[in-house]
């Protein structure tokens, strides 16, 4: 889906009611860390893999990249870029959760990736590091999860080298209406229940019910892509409509 000209007013994504349950959201993720992995695959009918390898196969091919992934939590989208892309010359990892990056450490260092690697600490609304810094700046489903989605979306504009890639995949709404019906009666209803049996925790499964179901998607978070500056934005639905992949590119040149 290409995102069209809009005269649109509404292009800020406003999180007033949702902010303050995702000022601490990561130390809920701290708390889920350890099956979070297996909830994934379980949650997702394995269907995980396919889409953080979807999102992998899009880099552009340079002859050495860096890499920075927001929200990197596991590692998992790290793992699976470096896995497909052998001219990756360096990636950096971004998380909130610490609990969740020792777990990411622990695969990095058993897939021997640690020379290319590094995981660290970091808001991806307040993104550590100089502007034209990398040649991708990826995300996956940890955009829903910031306080600010504009300011993090201007972030990883500001980060990306000229003519750079972002690539942010999130859950989403199908647009058929009786597979939307289906979805949502699997959201609402049995998602919570699995997640909070395996997790032993009552909120966070919950809590991304309500994330998914309230959060901007299609030309909508296109909308805000084309706000932060991205050019040739478009949306690349998976899982007919459940997960979106979304494109945005840096223009080549730099204004002042």
């Amino acid at each position: 889906m290409r995102i069209e000209p809009t005269d649109s007013k509404n292009d800020t994504y406003r999180q007033d009611d949702a902010c303050t349950s995702r000022w601490e959201v990561w130390k809920m993720f701290d708390r889920i860390a350890g099956q979070y992995d297996l909830l994934n695959h379980l949650l997702s009918f394995g269907q995980d893999f396919r889409w953080r390898n979807h999102l992998s196969q899009q880099l552009k091919h340079h002859e050495t990249q860096k890499i920075l992934d927001l929200a990197t939590g596991t590692a998992d989208q790290l793992i699976s870029l470096l896995s497909k892309n052998r001219n990756i010359q360096s990636a950096i990892g971004l998380d909130m959760s610490k609990k969740m990056l020792e777990t990411g450490q622990k695969k990095i260092t058993r897939k021997k990736l640690n020379h290319a690697v590094r995981l660290q600490v970091g808001n991806a609304s307040q993104i550590p590091f100089p502007d034209n810094t990398f040649d991708a700046v990826t995300m996956s489903f940890g955009i829903r999860n910031v306080t600010d989605v504009n300011q993090t979306l201007k972030e990883m504009h500001r980060v990306l080298k000229p003519n750079g890639k972002a690539l942010i995949l999130e859950f989403s709404l199908p647009e058929n209406d009786l597979i939307r019906k289906i979805y949502l009666t699997y959201l609402r209803k049995i998602l919570p229940n699995v997640g909070e049996f395996f997790s032993k925790d009552k909120y966070a499964y919950r809590y991304l019910k309500q994330t998914i179901e309230d959060f901007p998607h299609g030309q909508a978070f296109c909308r805000l892509l084309s706000s932060a500056g991205f050019m040739t934005v478009h949306s690349d639905p998976l899982s007919f409509g459940a997960v979106t992949l979304y494109q945005g590119d840096k223009s080549a040149c730099i204004t002042e």
